[in-house]
């Protein structure tokens, strides 16, 4: 099973379905951007602090897994040479539609996450990586190439989702609103769900998820070379919500 494949064909399936993270920005969020009021997402509603971007005149900025048109042509609206990488040809092309609507200018390219070698050493300022590790199965790739791409002293801010939150037995939870601790960190739809809903995922092109280790969200971004500056929480939409904030966003700086 091509995992990378399947779950790029997934999110194309969502950009057909109108998941909310397929729609691409408004005029007036663009027009705000330009404005100066920047008001992008790593995690679902708290928006990334103003004080963690910066000024964003000419700063190269590379939007990691995050197609949709969202975070790429806010950023260029606010002055920053946007390059967006995504799995997804579907999402990258809804950037590339929102550019084309706004009169914006935003380079797309195709690939996995963990693998940025069509791009070259030290290139970018900053990287923009919303929740979207969990869609691969090995995070600490990703760190290593965002170290690798980025210039010293550059910035990595990333959003991801608590591993908690694999831990639950949702198949109850959403029933009875109690959620028990059934399955262990790291975790991995392929393995862990019953073959009849694997099969379901693969007919239906349901993305498959993966739970990553906090030591492997956290402590690798440092052994990577990063200095972790900056860390919030946010909520979702999960009966798990009611109880803590589940995902999580952090701002770190190449220091080697």
């Amino acid at each position: 099973m091509d995992i990378l494949e399947h779950n790029r064909a997934a999110w194309n399936n969502e950009v057909a379905k109108g998941n909310q993270w397929t729609i691409p920005v408004t005029r007036k969020e663009i027009d705000d951007a330009v404005r100066g009021d920047v008001k992008i997402l790593l995690t679902p509603y708290k928006p990334v602090p103003k004080d963690w971007l910066g000024d964003l005149e000419g700063r190269k900025v590379l939007c990691l897994a995050s197609g949709g048109g969202q975070q790429g042509p806010i950023l260029v609206a606010a002055g920053a040479e946007v390059t967006v990488f995504d799995n997804s040809d579907r999402q990258l092309q809804r950037d590339e539609e929102a550019a084309a609507a706004y009169g914006l200018r935003i380079q797309t390219i195709q690939g996995n996450m963990q693998d940025l070698s069509a791009i070259n050493d030290g290139v970018f300022d900053m990287i923009i990586h919303p929740v979207s590790n969990v869609f691969i199965d090995d995070v600490l790739p990703v760190w290593r190439e965002c170290a690798r791409v980025l210039i010293q002293d550059g910035v990595l801010l990333s959003g991801f989702t608590n591993p908690l939150v694999y831990m639950v037995d949702w198949e109850e939870a959403d029933q009875s609103g109690v959620c028990r601790l059934k399955y262990s960190i790291p975790y991995a739809d392929p393995t862990a769900l019953p073959a009849q809903e694997v099969k379901k995922y693969l007919q239906e092109k349901i993305p498959f998820e993966y739970g990553h280790s906090l030591t492997d969200l956290i402590q690798g971004q440092i052994a990577a070379g990063f200095h972790i500056t900056g860390f919030y929480e946010d909520k979702g939409e999960l009966v798990l919500d009611t109880f803590t904030e589940v995902f999580i966003a952090t701002k770190a700086v190449k220091i080697q």
